[in-house]
């Protein structure tokens, strides 16, 4: 991946209607970057998809490739292709003929047809299956056939709309990595659109997290998970043990304030100031579990208590829920090890939990509204 910005938009915007299906949005894309569009249905991600590929015409703004202002070109005029949640391959023609089928309709020679299919085929892993109908293939190889028709013309950028939500849980998880590698070959530029969150925490340079029409926040995936700048981000990425507080002192980059009732000095990482209300956002895997034979009670004075309400063993983590005296949960994940007695909680065992501080993450207050 370089600098270079293959696709930019200045102040897009799409109405259906009286729907605001996106409103006024800039975005650059670099050459070769894998970029993924997440969010909820209808949260505008589809729409500037097809406001890239010339599928929808902006109601404002100017959409470029490669430096050309395309706002007004129809689909087969910018060199993009795009990959749809249907496959829409030909149950009637091989996969070479289905891979094949765009350049013949742009009349290349037959020979450089043959070299370019079987190099692409190559690509995707399916130089054995040419011969073979899309009915003769299972859904993993569907897909690798109908990203090979739109890899096979060359395109500057792929546009691929919820490719891997027609197949099963395990091979989702294969053909993520199946595809950032081909993507990595390709050298390409990849639109990715996508409800998933591992998803795009797993294959993307960088996430646009989008809602009701608007872009949230881009970033790399670390950034996104990491350091969510709204509420929203924070519930929409991953699990999250949210405590809302308000700003007791400010002494330099330090800020104390009280949570469930106890003090906590955290770093003040945006100007936070005396009385402002605020989230203290702490991520499961952040939230360490001590049992009371574990800690002594001068160390308790910068823990809170709970009760262990649930224990969720996954093999690799056990997942605990804790049950302050405010009856509000809190949700801790430990890695498991066979011989770490520590992690042997039982129901309604007394427990203390704590995190390292700075790993909290503080957002001014917002009214929360319904979990994402």
């Amino acid at each position: 991946m370089n600098d270079e910005i293959i696709v930019e938009l200045r102040g897009v915007s799409k109405q259906f209607g009286s729907y605001q299906a996106l409103h006024e949005t800039n975005l650059s894309i670099k050459n070769g970057e894998f970029l993924t569009l997440l969010g909820p249905s209808g949260c505008g991600k589809t729409t500037l998809l097809r406001i890239i590929s010339g599928f929808e015409t902006p109601d404002t703004g100017t959409v470029y490739i490669n430096g050309k202002d395309v706002t007004k070109l129809p689909p087969e005029e910018r060199h993009l292709n795009m990959v749809f949640q249907s496959y829409a391959l030909f149950p009637h023609m091989t996969v070479f003929d289905n891979v094949a089928f765009g350049l013949r309709c742009k009349k290349v020679p037959e020979a450089e047809i043959e070299k370019r299919v079987a190099e692409v085929l190559r690509m995707v892993k399916l130089e054995q299956h040419a011969k073979r109908k899309p009915n003769q293939l299972s859904g993993g190889q569907q897909q690798r056939v109908a990203i090979a028709r739109a890899v096979v013309n060359e395109p500057v950028v792929l546009l691929l709309d919820e490719p891997l939500s027609a197949l099963d849980h395990n091979l989702r998880k294969s053909m993520r990595i199946e595809l950032k590698q081909l993507q990595r070959r390709l050298g390409i530029t990849f639109i990715f659109v996508t409800h998933d969150q591992e998803e795009a925490l797993s294959m993307s340079d960088r996430v646009a997290i989008m809602t009701e029409g608007y872009v949230e926040q881009i970033g790399t995936p670390k950034d996104i998970y990491e350091e969510p700048n709204s509420l929203y981000v924070a519930k929409f990425i991953g699990e999250t043990n949210i405590f809302d507080s308000e700003i007791q002192d400010v002494r330099g980059n330090k800020v104390a304030v009280l949570i469930e009732g106890k003090k906590f000095i955290l770093t003040n990482k945006r100007n936070f100031s005396v009385k402002q209300r605020a989230h203290i956002i702490v991520r499961p895997e952040d939230v360490a579990v001590w049992g009371e034979n574990e800690i002594t009670p001068e160390e308790t004075k910068e823990m809170l208590p709970g009760t262990i309400e649930q224990v969720i063993y996954k093999g690799s983590t056990v997942d605990l829920i804790v049950r302050l005296p405010s009856e509000k949960r809190i949700l801790a994940s430990e890695f498991f090890n066979e011989d770490d007695e520590n992690l042997d909680y039982h129901i309604t065992e007394k427990v203390w939990i704590d995190w390292i501080p700075g790993w909290e993450v503080m957002l001014p207050y917002e009214e929360q509204t319904e979990s994402v």
